[in-house]
């Protein structure tokens, strides 16, 4: 583990220290509020990140322990009595030089991992190949960037034989610094693509930037068959390592074989013949594989050796996946790895779920760490307590003979059971008991912990809606590019969050701090609130049978009539209760709910006299932000909402929060925003104002999988009605999502198409309840259980909205209950 004292530290940034404590020693680096860990030996770099400033945030991490801080605005030192500053210029490189001096320290042989694709897969996979020979330290997940590279960097300790790290950038000018902090020895360039492309001019100055990577490398390991990458290496003084499909290389490729589970290799390297097989056909996979073929060569490993780990590869979860589990259970499922740093993104990650209250950890030996057992263990057990895991089940010989661990005293309440093999477990599962608690499954690949997974999942049809928390967190960070940091976000979270998850969604923008979550009916809040949701929640159709319930679970009803203002005064008086909140919404030219302009008189004459309201904020509804040719009448609403939130102020005595602009007008409208901004449909990654400015990521991918392929004649017909023609011979799919899943019927007979293998398939007849019909004729190595894409990345909802004659909306709040909801996280 990396230890510095502060004044060390101070000397490496060339900084200014204000020593209030002691000299502290640092081992742990913190740049998120959110996921402090290890206070007492924690250094938090105040980050600036778009318009939220990590010095805003000192206070909370004081107060959450941490003593020590980089910093590069000023601030009342008087304030934080036992605090150690270092006053730099920017926050950011101090972090680089402070991993980039750590890394100085190490003489270890270490790749460094560049390209457009398939850099977090190489690295893992070469972790796969080559843990049997080496102690490694590697990236946690995809951590490539600015911020992520130094964190990785960081993690190198004295037992560590090689380093695999990678390195992305969005823009000219980063590579630099990441070179300065990886220093590699060997260096990978994995392909060069669209990826990433809007920060550069061209691939080839997006290619002579990641190059620079490399350059103090020995060795550059790449694909001689990109022309770009080959002109951008000519330069470079490292010893070039090619492979190649078409031309003559280093390692030059003679075949590649596939069959229905295996693709085999062959190569001509150094005048021998070679070849390796590994059980993917994808040409991705293949590509990725060969890389890290070079890679072993030229790290002197026997072929036989080489071959024989190829063939065991692994698919790469690259992603901590969140489902729904038996008895009421959550599942997390961060099975692909076992090592510190992931499992504290996970340990985080599980302690932002908070719909239950008893937390279980299902975890392995953790292999080839670098460390001694008891200093391992004892780390691991520290950290989950620290996240007060409740019941620990440990898998493996060396976790199983250290169970003192993890049954502190301080920690009475948690248990602690201990399986040598993944089958004991299995073996007594029934005996265990899961009931209404969140579940972490995290260990390593060798004790094939998928088994116990199925096992734990709620099982359901094979439909299944995918949502990309990633994706969440990106739209969350592109709106607050373009939203006044003065200004507060209300999340709308209403209808399911547009059917992409309830309390899921709500934990997330509770983690990314947004002010405000607003829900359509009482019963969604009170889901929330029993979820562990804590931020004020308004609830937009309040109703008379539920406001004990508003009130029992502190929700905040909009009041838009007279009608619900005085049968809502009359339950407070009596119930007794005073300056309870609320919201008032005002008519400005939508015409569903709200005051309208010549009842706001009576309103303010009443809200002046009443005791029984504390108005939280006042709003109103653009009817049509998204559209130019309505923006006099945008305007015009804007206007009056203004005169109707002034006289209302100017009679209740005080400010309150003021909100008018959505997804739409925030971009469209942004002297809108006012005190806070609704964003709705936007946070879902559906941009209604068709604005460039954003570049939103769809959240949702709508997936299901073929039950049935069969060959039909010409003249024959399919499905209920006979509506579905056959003119020549074809080839129909059918598969497992019908109008009951929320598949609309309006997409039947050729209207609607899903992705088969990529390709785009009509619908052919009526769709059924559960199931619809493709016409699949002409698409190449299709099969019974194959995966099928109803919308996502590649067929955006937008497109199957238009060929529905709807809107997005519709589509997605549509999706049945009974559609397994599947979260996940990069």
């Amino acid at each position: 583990m990396a230890s510095y004292n502060i004044s060390a530290l101070n000397n490496i940034v060339s900084g200014r220290l204000i020593l209030q404590a002691d000299d502290s020693l640092i081992e742990h680096l913190q740049i998120d509020s959110r996921k402090i860990t290890h206070p007492a030996n924690s250094l938090f770099f105040a980050l600036p990140s778009g318009n939220r400033n990590g010095h805003n945030y000192i206070d909370e991490v004081y107060r959450k322990g941490v003593k020590n801080f980089v910093i590069s605005m000023q601030i009342d030192f008087s304030s934080f009595p036992d605090g150690n500053f270092i006053i730099v210029e920017n926050t950011l490189t101090a972090l680089q030089q402070i991993a980039a001096h750590h890394r100085r320290q190490f003489n270890l042989p270490v790749i460094g991992i560049t390209g457009s694709n398939g850099k977090t897969i190489v690295k893992e996979w070469l972790n796969q190949l080559l843990e049997d020979k080496f102690n490694i330290v590697r990236s946690p997940k995809s951590y490539n960037s600015q911020i992520g590279v130094p964190l990785s960097v960081w993690q190198i300790h004295e037992g560590h034989e090689l380093g695999i790290f990678e390195a992305g950038i969005s823009q000219p000018g980063e590579m630099k610094n990441l070179a300065r902090i990886i220093n590699p020895t060997i260096g990978v360039f994995t392909n060069i693509g669209e990826a990433h492309q809007e920060g550069f001019k061209s691939a080839e100055e997006k290619a002579r930037e990641k190059i620079l990577l490399f350059e103090h490398a020995g060795k550059i390991i790449y694909c001689s068959d990109y022309d770009v990458i080959t002109k951008a290496i000519i330069n470079c003084a490292a010893k070039i390592v090619n492979w190649s499909r078409k031309k003559e290389a280093i390692l030059h490729i003679t075949s590649v074989v596939k069959t229905n589970n295996e693709t085999t290799i062959s190569a001509f390297y150094q005048g021998k013949d070679l070849d390796i097989s590994i059980s993917f056909t994808d040409d991705a996979s293949v590509e990725n594989a060969i890389t890290c073929w070079c890679v072993l060569l030229q790290l002197g490993l026997e072929h036989s050796f080489i071959k024989n780990k190829m063939m065991q590869l692994k698919p790469i979860g690259m992603r901590l996946e969140m489902k729904k589990a038996i008895n009421n259970c959550t599942l997390i499922n961060d099975s692909y790895s076992a090592d510190l740093s992931s499992l504290q993104i996970a340990l985080n990650f599980l302690t932002q779920q908070k719909q239950h209250t008893k937390r279980t950890v299902i975890l392995t030996d953790f292999l080839q760490s670098g460390k001694k057992d008891k200093e391992l263990y004892s780390n691991i057990a520290f950290e989950l307590h620290r996240n007060n895991v409740t019941r620990i089940i440990g898998i493996g010989e060396k976790i199983k003979q250290l169970p003192h661990y993890f049954t502190l005293k301080e920690k009475e309440k948690t248990t602690a059971l201990f399986f040598s093999t993944a089958d004991e477990f299995i073996r007594e599962f029934n005996k265990i008991g899961f009931s209404d608690e969140a579940i972490l499954l995290k260990g390593a690949r060798a004790f094939e912990l998928e088994k116990i997974g199925q096992l734990l999942e709620q099982k359901t049809h094979q439909t299944i809606l995918e949502i990309n928390l990633n994706a969440v967190t990106h739209n969350l960070k592109e709106f607050r590019k373009v939203i006044n940091s003065s200004t507060k976000i209300m999340a709308m979270v209403k209808a399911f969050s547009y059917g992409s998850g309830s309390y899921e969604i709500a934990s997330l923008l509770q983690f990314n701090k947004v002010d405000y979550l607003a829900v359509a009916f009482a019963d969604e809040g009170i889901e929330l609130r029993k979820a562990g949701i804590t931020l004020p929640i308004m609830v937009m159709n309040a109703e008379e049978e539920t406001f004990a319930a508003l009130t029992e679970y502190d929700l905040e009803p909009e009041i838009y009539s007279f009608n619900i203002l005085h049968s809502f005064a009359d339950f407070l008086h009596r119930e007794g209760l005073q300056s309870y909140p609320i919201h008032i919404k005002a008519d400005t030219g939508m015409h569903r709910l709200g005051f309208m302009k010549d009842e706001i008189p009576e309103l303010c004459h009443y809200l002046k006299h009443s005791s029984y309201f504390k108005i939280e904020t006042v709003f109103s509804h653009l009817a049509a932000s998204e559209d130019p040719a309505h923006d006099d009448f945008t305007l015009s609403q804007y206007d009056e909402f203004c005169t109707i939130a002034k006289q209302i102020e100017n009679n209740i005595g005080y400010s309150v929060i003021k909100h008018i602009d959505n997804s739409a007008g925030i971009l469209r409208h942004p002297h809108l925003q006012m005190n806070m901004v609704r964003l709705g449909i936007g946070l879902y990654g559906i941009n209604s104002s068709h604005s460039p400015l954003l570049k939103l990521q769809e959240v949702s991918s709508l997936k299901t999988t073929i039950a049935q392929i069969k060959n039909i004649k010409a003249g024959e017909t399919v499905g209920y009605g006979r509506r579905g023609k056959i003119d020549k011979p074809s080839v129909i799919a059918t598969v497992r999502i019908g109008y009951a899943d929320g598949y609309s019927r309006k997409l039947g007979n050729g209207k609607g198409f899903m992705l088969v293998n990529g390709k785009l398939a009509p619908v052919i007849g009526n769709i059924c309840m559960d199931m619809t019909m493709l016409d699949i004729t002409g698409i190449e190595n299709v099969n019974e259980g194959d995966e099928v894409i109803v919308f996502g990345n590649t067929l955006s909802v937008t497109e199957v909205a238009k060929a529905a004659e709807t809107i997005p909306y519709e589509i997605m709040t549509g999706i049945s209950q009974r559609v397994k909801r599947v979260y996940f996280e990069e």
